[in-house]
């Protein structure tokens, strides 16, 4: 909104100039979310308290989290809020990339708002029933494929993502297109969804992965650079560089509460919105491949648990000591917050990792 209303006065003032940049609206929209966060925070922490809306413990989860019960939740309202509104403000609004991932986030929100208020308000066990999540995801993957292949944004490139490893190489999903859309956006959401169980662990790798998306948004929306980086350029797909600052931003402000010993969690509003937002921003920019690297914790957590139910199901056997495989280490002894530190610093090694693919061709 900003860019619209300052921009065109740049011949009048010069120094409006500056809203041109993406890094200046970047940097903005990355502080305008941690001080929503700071603000806000504190105020929807009371209200959840006020509301009773506090988290319930599994059982078969492990005993000493069982103290963490009644902890507010659905404070993911404060993430989508420090997401969204920044990204309204600072980025280009009517840009096709922006309001692609504004969707998807919104979108997941709903979904995830719906099952926390299942859970905790009509105190519905599962939640959202299964089929009626995943149908929310399926139709959240329709409705993004689809915009792709009809956007002039698109038009040469709608069905194409990028190759690691490969100059000028770009491999075409065809027909597979959109299931291939359906597949990353459910994927995503339900891995973070599952990496949600320590304090600060999801929120924090979620910052990671959006600094590293900022990254290679700003890349892909620039002509030299991504000439340079022999990658493929997508004008427009610069301004989503914002939106992945605003959810860095939105993240550490997050983290202030929800670090040990967490004061608010995100539940499935917070977890399933931003799986489905970092999925979609994956699409939108072609590097599907690269996410693979880049939320390389998030897969090995969704794998441990599909490891976990194959062997038990096939052998009558356990893999790990509790999936997902971060209460397998707190199982073993390890502290939380040393659990948390550890899986940071890997996902810090993920996201250089596949930043470092672009050069390594």
């Amino acid at each position: 909104m900003f860019y619209y209303l300052f921009y065109p006065l740049r011949d009048y003032i010069s120094g409006l100039n500056i809203f041109q940049y993406i890094t200046f609206r970047a940097a903005s929209a990355a502080i305008t979310a941690l001080l929503i966060s700071f603000i806000l925070g504190p105020i929807i922490i009371r209200l959840l308290k006020k509301y009773q809306i506090g988290e319930e413990i599994r059982e078969e989860g492990p005993e000493h989290h069982k103290v963490k019960s009644g902890t507010p939740t659905m404070g993911g309202i404060i993430i989508l809020i420090a997401v969204v509104v920044p990204t309204l403000l600072w980025a280009k609004v009517l840009n096709t990339y922006v309001l692609l991932i504004l969707l998807a986030t919104i979108w997941m929100g709903i979904v995830g708002f719906v099952d926390d208020y299942l859970k905790v308000v009509k105190k519905l066990p599962k939640g959202l029933i299964g089929r009626y999540k995943i149908a929310g995801q399926v139709t959240l993957g329709l409705i993004v494929g689809v915009s792709i292949l009809f956007a002039d944004d698109f038009s040469e490139f709608a069905t194409y993502t990028q190759m690691p490893f490969f100059k000028d190489l770009k491999f075409d999903f065809s027909y597979f297109y959109i299931p291939m859309v359906i597949f990353i956006i459910t994927a995503t959401s339900n891995s973070v969804n599952l990496t949600d169980g320590i304090d600060g662990l999801a929120i924090g790798l979620v910052g990671i992965c959006a600094l590293g998306l900022a990254v290679i948004a700003y890349m892909t929306g620039h002509v030299n650079f991504s000439d340079y980086l022999n990658i493929l350029y997508m004008p427009g797909a610069g301004e989503l560089t914002i939106y992945c600052a605003a959810l860095v931003g939105a993240s550490l402000g997050f983290l202030w509460f929800n670090a040990y010993p967490a004061s608010v969690f995100m539940g499935d509003t917070g977890s399933l919105a931003l799986g489905g937002a970092i999925g979609t921003l994956a699409i939108l920019l072609k590097k599907e491949l690269f996410l693979i690297v880049m939320g390389g914790v998030f897969a090995a957590e969704t794998l441990s648990v599909i490891l976990q139910v194959w062997s038990f199901k096939r052998r009558g056997k356990r893999i790990f000591k509790m999936a997902p495989v971060h209460h397998h280490f707190e199982l073993k002894g390890w502290h939380e917050s040393k659990v948390v530190i550890r899986f940071w610093i890997i996902g810090i090694l993920f996201a250089l990792l596949s930043l470092t693919m672009f050069k390594i061709r």
